[in-house]
């Protein structure tokens, strides 16, 4: 027994000795972990500039020493993998990307091609790939991250919570990860979009770290969408547009709808709850793309003269928001059809799947059938309920 003992013993010291689970451990306060990642292209060059947490006011429960929670740090070089590491020279800790909440693209960069910077994300053993990607619109990227936040102390979490929550309660907005910015990317019939964002400033020179106020001289706004063709940025969608095409791609989880009473006046409806079913064929060699969206919504608030205890006026009230949903998702249509020529809609990837003997016939030619094919909306909605009173509580 003793002997079989000593036999298992020795095998097992080897083994210990080579299995060294902590080889390459690296402790949190050697690194500098990086919120969120600005990249701008300037010339020839890739410009890098990290949100960095600052551990010390993070870690303090009584506010610390009202310091900034964060601290950017910049570089520049001829490729991002040179850019990143430069950081080094300025911060006394190297990047640690794997908590990244926001990478914000340059509108220049985005208008030259995001491969690169795709292509460098994706290689990254350390980066997770649940961080939402936003294009800066009409700024560089290293601006909207050097913008103090209010709430939220760290401005990267500012961005990462806002997109989460305008696309669950509002809609003109979606939150791209990197697999799904490179699944687009990749397929058939398909070109990606990516929620913008802008300054807002009430100055002519704001200062980026002056928001110690309860009305901060300039704020990060989200401003609709970022259309590409390909890795391109080619153009923007505004707000209806935007949310236009979340009703179309089924992403709406809740929203705010307006409408024209009968009679005049405005109403809101609150989406409660949708669905949007898309089918697509090829008839004599011609695309067609058919979209239902079912809705369901309860009256918000209500600013005419409506007698909202009648079943014909809530018939009224439906037919009217039925017809708004189908115009602004038309609208969205015609406009990207028109404008950009480019399918972000996913149209072709829709044919693809369900008829693909149709679609070898037309993939080769499919951006110059795109702008041209028909597409039939269908939409119903039903209103729930009225609130928690009937009428309006004073005439208009």
């Amino acid at each position: 027994m003793g002997k079989r003992i000593h036999k298992l013993i020795l095998p097992l010291a080897c083994i210990a000795l080579i299995l060294s689970g902590c080889w390459n451990r690296r402790e949190m306060n050697e690194l500098a972990v990086n919120m969120g990642l600005g990249i701008d292209k300037v010339g020839k060059e890739y410009r890098i500039t990290a949100q960095v947490v600052n551990p010390r006011e993070v870690a303090a429960k009584e506010g610390g020493g009202g310091e900034s929670a964060v601290t950017t740090y910049q570089a520049s070089g001829v490729t991002i993998f040179d850019a990143i590491r430069r950081i080094t020279e300025e911060s006394p800790r190297r990047l640690y990307m794997s908590h990244l909440r926001v990478l914000v693209l340059g509108e220049s960069l985005a208008k030259q091609g995001i491969g690169p910077v795709l292509d460098y994300l994706s290689r990254d053993h350390e980066l997770r790939t649940d961080f939402y990607i936003v294009v800066a619109k009409d700024a560089r990227a290293e601006e909207i991250l050097k913008v103090q936040t209010s709430i939220e102390e760290i401005p990267a979490n500012k961005l990462f919570t806002s997109m989460y929550e305008s696309q669950k309660s509002w809609a003109p907005t979606v939150t791209v990860t990197l697999d799904k910015l490179i699944t687009d990317l990749v397929s058939e019939g398909k070109n990606p979009v990516l929620t913008s964002v802008k300054l807002i400033s009430k100055g002519s020179n704001p200062q980026m770290k002056t928001n110690q106020t309860p009305d901060p001289q300039t704020r990060i706004k989200l401003s609709g969408l970022a259309v590409f063709r390909k890795d391109k940025l080619i153009g923007w969608l505004d707000e209806e547009q935007s949310k236009g095409y979340s009703f179309l791609i089924d992403k709406v989880a809740n929203s705010v709808g307006r409408i024209t009473c009968p009679d005049g006046g405005k109403l809101n409806l609150e989406i409660i709850r949708t669905k949007t079913e898309t089918k697509g064929r090829v008839v004599n060699g011609k695309p067609e793309i058919r979209i239902d969206i079912r809705s369901e919504g309860s009256i918000g608030e209500v600013q005419c003269n409506v007698d909202l205890t009648k079943p014909e006026t809530i018939t009224e009230l439906e037919s009217i928001a039925n017809e708004r949903l189908k115009q602004i998702v038309l609208q969205t249509v015609n406009s990207v059809q028109k404008t950009y020529k480019t399918d972000i809609f996913g149209f072709g990837d829709t044919i693809r799947r369900s008829d693909p003997k149709g679609w070898k016939q037309i993939k080769e030619d499919w951006d110059k059938l795109f702008p041209e094919m028909t597409v039939q909306v269908n939409t119903e909605n039903q209103i729930r309920r009225l609130g928690t009173v009937t009428n309006p509580i004073f005439k208009h």
